[in-house]
C-alpha cells in the first residue's frame, strides 16, 4: 500500500514537471546530492532536520563550496538576515517539504519565508529530499499533515512557545511565537525554477 502511494506520487511530481529520484537511504541521498552538486559553487540550507540527517552541510564544505546556512552559531541578528537572503540568490538550494501529495503537489509551511521563496524563485536548482512518511494520499490530507503534524512537532523541536506544542495539535493561534505564517503549494514546476525530488525509503523528519 505504502509503495503504491510512492509509485503513484512519483508519476504525478513528474508529470507536474518535477525531477524525481527514489534512492533506499540517506546515503544513498548524500551521495546523489555531491553528485548534482558538483557544477554549483554556492548552497543554501533551508531549515531541515532532513538535510542536516545527511550530513551534507560538512561534506559541501569540505569539498570548498559556499553555504549559506542560518543554523551556524553565534550569528547576529544581521549576519543572519543577510544569509537568509543570500539563500535566495544561491546556486543551489537545499531544503525538505513539511508534505507530498501523491497527486503531485508539495507544500511547505514558513515563519519568516526564506524557505519557501526559495524553492519558488532565484537559485539556479532546488533539491528537496524527503522521507516516505510525508506521502499523502491527496492535497488536503497533505495540507492537514504540514499544519497539524510538521508543524507542532517542528516547534517543539526548536523550542518555541506555542500553544500546538503543549497540545500536540494545531490551535490556529494567534501567538506572537506562531511559525505556520506563510503556506506555499507547488501544483507545479515553476517555470524559472528546476526542482528535483528526492524520496528517500525511510522515515525522515517532522
Amino acid at each position: 500500500m505504502v509503495y503504491d502511494l510512492v509509485k503513484e506520487c512519483i508519476a504525478n511530481l513528474r508529470r507536474n514537471g518535477f525531477c524525481v529520484q527514489f534512492v533506499q537511504d540517506v546515503k544513498d541521498a548524500k551521495n546523489l546530492i555531491l553528485d548534482m552538486a558538483l557544477k554549483y559553487k554556492t548552497f543554501g540550507i533551508g531549515g531541515s532536520n532532513t538535510i542536516r540527517l545527511l550530513n551534507i552541510v560538512e561534506e559541501l564544505k569540505k569539498n570548498g563550496k559556499i553555504v549559506y546556512d542560518h543554523w551556524f552559531h553565534g550569528l547576529t541578528k544581521d549576519q543572519d538576515l543577510e544569509i537568509r537572503l543570500a539563500q535566495g540568490r544561491c546556486d543551489c538550494f537545499l531544503c525538505s517539504a513539511n508534505a507530498i501529495s501523491a497527486s503531485g503537489e508539495i507544500i511547505n509551511i514558513d515563519g519568516i519565508g526564506n524557505r519557501v521563496s526559495a524553492t519558488i524563485f532565484g537559485p539556479k536548482e532546488v533539491i528537496i529530499v524527503i522521507g516516505k512518511n510525508k506521502i499523502t494520499p491527496d492535497l488536503t490530507s497533505a495540507l492537514k499533515r504540514a499544519k497539524e503534524i510538521a508543524a507542532p512537532l517542528r516547534a517543539k523541536s526548536l523550542g518555541i512557545d506555542t500553544p500546538c506544542v503543549k497540545t500536540g495539535k494545531c490551535n490556529n493561534c494567534n501567538s506572537p511565537a506562531r511559525i505556520c505564517r506563510i503556506t506555499v503549494i507547488l501544483h507545479k514546476r515553476p517555470l524559472f525554477t528546476p526542482i528535483s525530488v528526492i524520496i528517500v525509503d525511510k522515515e525522515l523528519g517532522y
